[in-house]
């Protein structure tokens, strides 16, 4: 391609995206340098760069006025219901307060991966880091070495100047386990995510309070990771336990993988074992049968984290909002207990 002469206005990304023939979108990951674009895509998108002489608006403001008016994200399993939910709301909350967003992905939670992640975002000048991820206390080691960046997380965890914005993931665990005790069930297990992650202690707390609170026996949490595989693998075990008649798990795709294990093993949902599950995910109602779950406000939580790290970047008081309580929707799958 050659240079382009004199124009009446300057380029813009769609420009670029028309001479390139991709979309807007692959023109921005391009310049975001995201790691699983194609490499001859990657050339043709330079190339249109360089004939049109094209200049991110983006970074021209950031140059004139120090302000980038990015906020970087960090999340993981993002294709899951829950975190890309998460990751909509936080996208649409900042477009609307005129900010654009900068996602690095994970592939696995740990200190080192936290640690390049907020050095990538460091690196664009984002104003403020929203975390939707897994996390445990020595993740948050990595926030005081960049501590002149505001970060806010989606998490029940909280540590110096990183205020948690969260949906209470403790209320809605002690929601489900009241509905199946009101139902009459006395022997309720618990599916749990993955342990040493604030989301699934917070599950697994509530769950244990409720019991305690109406002197039922805990029994130890069946331990999944999140997938309908770990949910239906360990729903074998579950279903060959005569003694329970209710199962609460920590999310909808475990919850589905169970109530196929409960199948196979003959074993009637809701007549002999009712089941509950959270996230309610789209697929929910269209479980056999439609899955009772806990339903989280994703899009009032995106709200509430660019609320939060825009109040940190124009150093106002730190909002601090009484967490989000999840609802109950109760749909097939939670009955009476059997006598």
């Amino acid at each position: 391609m050659a240079r382009q002469g004199s124009r009446s206005r300057p380029p813009t990304m769609a420009d670029v995206a028309r001479l390139a023939q991709v979309s807007p979108q692959t023109v921005s990951r391009v310049l975001n340098d995201y790691a699983f674009i194609r490499p001859d895509t990657r050339d043709r998108v330079l190339q249109a760069i360089d004939v049109l002489d094209y200049r991110p608006n983006q970074a021209a403001r950031t140059l004139a006025t120090s302000r980038s008016r990015t906020i970087g994200v960090v999340a993981t399993d993002y294709l899951s219901y829950g975190p890309a939910a998460a990751l909509w709301g936080v996208e649409r909350a900042a477009g609307e307060a005129g900010y654009g967003v900068s996602i690095v992905s994970l592939r696995e939670s740990n200190h080192r991966a936290f640690t390049e992640a907020m050095q990538r975002l460091v690196g664009q000048s984002v104003e403020g880091i929203v975390m939707i991820a897994p996390q445990d206390q020595s993740t948050h080691e990595v926030f005081d070495a960049f501590d002149n960046v505001p970060v806010v997380t989606l998490s029940s965890f909280e540590t110096g100047e990183h205020k948690p914005i969260m949906l209470d993931s403790a209320e809605g665990s002690r929601i489900a386990t009241r509905h199946l005790v009101e139902l009459g069930h006395t022997v309720i297990a618990h599916l749990s995510g993955p342990p040493r992650f604030t989301v699934s202690e917070e599950r697994v707390r509530g769950w244990r309070e409720v019991l305690a609170e109406t002197g039922l026996a805990a029994p130890e949490p069946v331990v999944g990771d999140w997938t309908a595989e770990s949910g239906y693998l360990v729903g074998r075990e579950l279903a060959a336990d005569r003694h329970v008649t209710a199962v609460y798990a920590a999310n909808d795709r475990m919850a589905q993988g169970l109530l196929l294990a409960l199948h196979e093993a003959g074993r009637r949902v809701p007549q002999d074992v009712s089941v509950v599950g959270f996230d309610d995910v789209p697929e929910a109602a269209y479980m056999i049968p439609p899955l009772t779950t806990v339903r989280q406000d994703f899009a009032a939580l995106g709200r509430r984290c660019i609320e939060a790290v825009l109040a940190l970047i124009g150093n106002e008081p730190r909002l601090e909002p009484d967490p989000l309580v999840p609802t109950l929707v109760v749909r097939e799958s939670s009955g009476p207990a059997p006598r």
